[in-house]
């Protein structure tokens, strides 16, 4: 990722973020060979109550995008789309299991209806709930990737991996996904931020928060570069694993040996006018960014973007890899929400397509700002 020197403009260039398990080498492979080989489930935020006027219906579906589902519920139970809630959205080419919730109709009859009028669905369960499911209302999500085409010596090349990664974490990057074809959505949340962008506030949002992505994967990517990745630096923001607390890291010595233990972690910008900056040596490395882009803090005001704290590092405490009847890998690992599973498995394969955005993903759904 890198800024054209001549002309000042950004453009991305995802094939360059460091691999944190560059020293070892990939498997190779495919992903998405079937629907079956990329499995996702939800981890809820929590379970419903029991009461209340709304029903969560929790559905497995194959080859499906969330909004399709979404929409073909809305149409089923003769309601707006936007009545229907959902926590995040899911992959297409992919079996995936998530919480969708509808209004006033009841769990026994929202499942009658489903099974009848959309068949190619299963419904495990449907319960009351005093509120509407709303984005962001997810822990995570569990993955089972299976990899086909992979080179002869995969199986001992991935368990080295795995041991590694067990041992460092990996970069939370944000993936190509995020940054449409060729980085587009760079280019234009960047205009979007500067006053030049489109005038609908959602398209706006959803751009600004692309270039927002994408300075983050800058900072990441850079600490990754300069060996900084495994250690905490002198003023962090970091995150405690338990809790969710922040705080700024004052004596590095007291606490690498919890960072080591992946009881906490640092975190990296989200830049915006009211961002927890970062203190010391890592607030140094924060503003560097905002240099090289030629931009400051009164920007972000200017557009009403406040900013946030990203986990910094994916700590992939249940990552295991096994071998299916067929031979294939499978990987099983489970995420925080907001991360994507590519940069666990780019970390695997170390091949082009996963750095160019082959993977399809539905776009994020945009939260509303802590």
């Amino acid at each position: 990722m890198a800024v054209n020197e001549t002309s000042g403009e950004t453009r991305v260039e995802q094939h360059q973020l460091p691999y944190i398990s560059a020293s070892l080498p990939g498997i190779g492979g495919r992903l998405r060979a079937r629907p079956e080989h990329f499995i996702v489930e939800e981890i809820p935020l929590y379970e419903p109550c029991g009461e209340g006027e709304h029903t969560f219906l929790w559905i497995t579906k194959r080859d499906m995008t969330s909004t399709y589902v979404r929409d073909r519920l809305a149409r089923i139970f003769n309601i707006p789309p936007q009545d229907v809630g959902m926590a995040g959205l899911k992959d297409r080419h992919a079996i995936t299991t998530q919480a969708f919730s509808v209004p006033r109709i009841p769990p026994e009859e929202a499942i009658r209806r489903v099974q009848e009028a959309f068949p190619e669905v299963h419904v495990h369960w449907a319960k009351r709930h005093r509120n509407k499911l709303k984005p962001g209302h997810l822990l995570g999500n569990r993955f089972r990737i299976t990899v086909v085409d992979t080179v002869p010596d995969a199986w001992e090349r991935a368990q080295a991996i795995v041991t590694f990664l067990r041992r460092t974490g990996v970069p939370n990057y944000y993936g190509p996904q995020r940054f449409g074809h060729g980085g587009a959505n760079v280019q234009r949340g960047r205009a979007a931020l500067t006053g030049r962008g489109p005038r609908d506030r959602w398209l706006r949002r959803f751009l600004i928060s692309a270039y927002q992505a994408f300075l983050f994967n800058r900072y990441l990517a850079q600490r990754v570069q300069d060996g900084l990745f495994t250690r905490l630096l002198v003023g962090d923001i970091a995150k405690k694993a338990d809790t969710g607390g922040l705080f700024v890291v004052q004596d590095t010595v007291a606490e690498q040996p919890r960072y080591d233990r992946g009881e906490i972690h640092f975190t990296g910008p989200m830049y915006g006018y009211k961002m927890w900056m970062a203190e010391a040596e890592a607030g140094r490395r924060e503003r560097a960014i905002l240099e090289q882009e030629g931009l400051s803090l009164d920007v972000f005001r200017r557009a009403k973007v406040k900013g946030t704290r990203r986990l910094g590092r994916l700590w992939l405490a249940d990552l295991q890899v096994a071998r299916d009847a067929e031979g294939h890998l499978v990987f099983s690992f489970s995420l925080p929400k907001g991360a994507f599973a590519t940069v666990v498995m780019r970390e695997f394969m170390k091949v082009p397509s996963l750095e160019m955005g082959e993977m399809e993903e539905e776009p994020a759904i945009l939260e509303p700002e802590p």
